[in-house]
């Protein structure tokens, strides 16, 4: 076995380590599930971690309306392949009950409110942990994170108050009305999830690869055309072949120039950038220095 393939084992081995062990600390976990690539790693992890078995937790996605149509089919697809629960929670629910209002501008992301919708979802089905794909190079706030995140009664985190996590001794007593955030591939880099995607042959959606897009061109940015989004007069439109970085809503995820049609390709392509995942391709991270912070604070997952 090659020294990739015994790291991408160790990496394994510790994800593996963490759900089990929330399984068994945690009362009512959920998984959350984007229909992106590494909360699918996250249930292939999880096929592993449990099968035969069926999975001591459903999968939760929140979905803010914006979503990729792709990632859509995707998710149910692989949710009917593998015979687990899916519960989605509506951000559009949340806008018509909280009576909130979208992030002005052309491009409007509606990541604050899916807050709202995380919280109704977590609170109606009273989990007690929710697992996600947060990775620690994915953005700087997410790597002042431990492996068990805790919120509070109202879902916040205080990046302050962070428990200490010695010889992989994961502490999962939350006080009453607490909850807590798992990161089984908190360690993994996008290079990693690559590297594994490609070992275990793991199918994504075609958003990841190279194919050709109507753009609007935006401050160096290739945000694809949509429901959402209509060019107006003075906009720059091209059709581009482009892959995306990540799965996010359409209103705010740029996609990058690419003609990589294969894994190793997207492989050579992230070992060549020089620029993070989500600063290439999120607007609305490029909001501030701390958006996601401030967004973690709220409640934000």
């Amino acid at each position: 076995m090659s020294i990739s393939n015994n790291y991408l084992e160790q990496l394994e081995n510790e994800a593996i380590y963490i759900l089990r062990e929330t399984a068994a600390q945690f009362e009512k976990p959920a998984l959350l599930f984007s229909g992106g690539k590494d909360s699918i790693v996250l249930v292939h992890l999880a096929l592993k971690a449990f099968r035969p078995g069926k999975f001591p937790f459903p999968l939760v996605h929140i979905d803010t309306g914006h979503n990729f149509p792709e990632a859509i089919a995707f998710r149910d697809k692989l949710v009917h392949e593998i015979g687990e629960k899916l519960i989605v929670g509506n951000v559009e629910d949340s806008i018509k009950k909280y009576n909130l209002k979208e992030t002005a501008g052309k491009f409007p992301s509606r990541n604050a409110l899916q807050t709202y919708s995380l919280l109704d979802t977590i609170q109606e089905n009273e989990f007690d942990a929710c697992i996600g794909g947060a990775r620690r190079d994915e953005e700087k706030a997410r790597a002042k994170e431990r492996i068990f995140s805790v919120r509070d009664d109202f879902g916040q985190w205080d990046p302050k108050l962070q428990r200490p996590e010695l010889w992989d001794v994961l502490n999962g007593k939350v006080q009453k009305g607490h909850n807590v955030r798992v990161f089984p591939i908190s360690n993994w880099t996008e290079l990693d999830v690559w590297n594994y995607i490609q070992k275990y042959n793991i199918e994504l959606p075609s958003l990841y690869f190279a194919h050709n897009r109507e753009c609007i061109l935006h401050q160096d940015k290739l945000v694809a055309t949509s429901q959402f989004i209509q060019p107006e007069k003075h906009d720059t439109v091209v059709v581009e072949k482009v892959r995306y970085r990540t799965v996010g809503d359409m209103t705010c995820t740029a996609a990058v120039p690419s003609s990589a049609a294969t894994i190793q390709d997207i492989i050579e392509d992230i070992i060549q950038t020089r620029i993070s995942e989500r600063g290439q391709t999120r607007l609305d991270d490029q909001l501030s220095e701390a958006a996601m912070e401030d967004r973690k604070k709220q409640g934000y997952f």
